[in-house]
């Protein structure tokens, strides 16, 4: 007697799932419509007009990245609706710091099992994310990949492109010793160090539902997904009302530290004065319950500062004050200075902790 047939869904494959995905977000999608999108999904391709965005010279930048482990946490409290929106600022944060406009962006959302209630949940912060950065969600890919990942687990990625005219590329040439490096406030951890934030929780016997004991309003695992915070607006706005605003470092994987020599002259250092840090409570609970060391946590961790920005010292307070209107907590970092030879970021005073 011959065996039943076995068809995809026996095999962990849930076609009539991704279609009713497809089905919840694409009202989603059409709400981040901006010129040169259509905002439609369905096809094979994303397609953009940069003439329809008014382009006349333009560059084109591409960045991709994921939000780490604290997909874990999203994932273990069941909290879905702002891993999107994490999601979306780490590759727009790093078009803007390049002076670009974001465009579109696409994302690749992977699962053991797909739940189309949760994955519209995420596309739902990834949306938010793109109408606040101003890009349109042109696409993106669904995987269910049994096997691959446990049931409940997934995985993001996310796609996007942005545009600059060629005159307007940052970071500009004329990048000198004496210029002031002001300081963009982070809304927390943002979506680095999580492997090691997870690792204190850990050390320190604590449940993602327990009381966070640096906001105890809320718990611990909703906390700690306060999502990134999206720079895009203001920067853009700052840049194009002050004309003064030299280069950019979005503060990632590997803080201050590693990523303000990204785009200075190999002939010039930075020096910060830690004094002029505001270290949320966050960072203050992560070095201390965790024994981190200060020069481990400005490595590990953005300790504050979400982004990084060099001007001329004669509008340093006129750029500030930019920022200050567009919504953002400015505070005066440190300055450029000719490099010695040895680290390229020199810290003076002591980190708040």
């Amino acid at each position: 007697m011959a065996q039943d047939g076995l068809n995809y869904r026996d095999a962990g494959v849930d076609i009539d799932a991704g279609n009713r995905l497809v089905d919840l977000i694409k009202p989603l999608v059409k709400a981040t419509l901006r010129p040169g999108a259509d905002a439609e999904i369905g096809g094979f391709g994303g397609i953009f007009d940069l003439k329809r965005a008014g382009f006349t010279d333009p560059l084109l930048v591409a960045t991709t990245d994921g939000v780490g482990t604290k997909l874990k946490i999203a994932i273990e409290t069941g909290e879905h609706d702002t891993i999107g929106i994490d999601l979306v600022a780490m590759c727009v944060n790093d078009l803007v710091v390049q002076g670009a406009e974001p465009l579109f962006f696409l994302d690749y959302f992977a699962t053991g099992r797909l739940s189309p209630e949760v994955g519209a949940r995420i596309v739902g912060g990834i949306a938010a994310a793109c109408r606040e950065a101003g890009c349109a969600l042109v696409g993106g890919e669904t995987a269910e990949m049994p096997g691959m990942y446990q049931d409940g687990d997934y995985d993001l990625a996310g796609f996007s492109v942005g545009a600059v005219e060629r005159d307007r590329l940052l970071p500009r040439s004329d990048v000198a010793a004496g210029d002031v490096i002001l300081g963009l406030a982070s809304s927390g951890v943002h979506s680095n160090g999580y492997s090691l934030v997870r690792r204190v929780a850990e050390r320190a016997g604590l449940s993602w539902a327990d009381p966070a004991p640096f906001a105890p309003d809320l718990s611990l695992g909703t906390a700690l997904l306060t999502p990134t915070r999206l720079y895009v607006r203001s920067v853009l706005g700052v840049i194009r009302a002050t004309g003064a605003v030299k280069a950019l470092a979005h503060i990632t994987g590997g803080g201050i530290t590693e990523n303000l020599p990204r785009v200075l002259p190999k002939t010039l250092q930075a020096r910060i004065d830690l004094d002029t840090l505001i270290v949320p409570p966050v960072f203050r609970w992560l070095a201390s319950a965790g024994g981190v060391a200060p020069e481990e946590m400005l490595r590990a961790f953005n300790c504050g500062i979400g982004m990084a920005v060099v001007v001329p010292a004669e509008a340093a307070e006129r750029v500030a004050d930019a920022f200050a209107q567009a919504g953002e907590t400015v505070v005066r970092l440190g300055a450029v200075e000719p490099a010695e030879g040895g680290p390229r970021v020199i810290y003076a005073g002591r980190l708040g902790l």
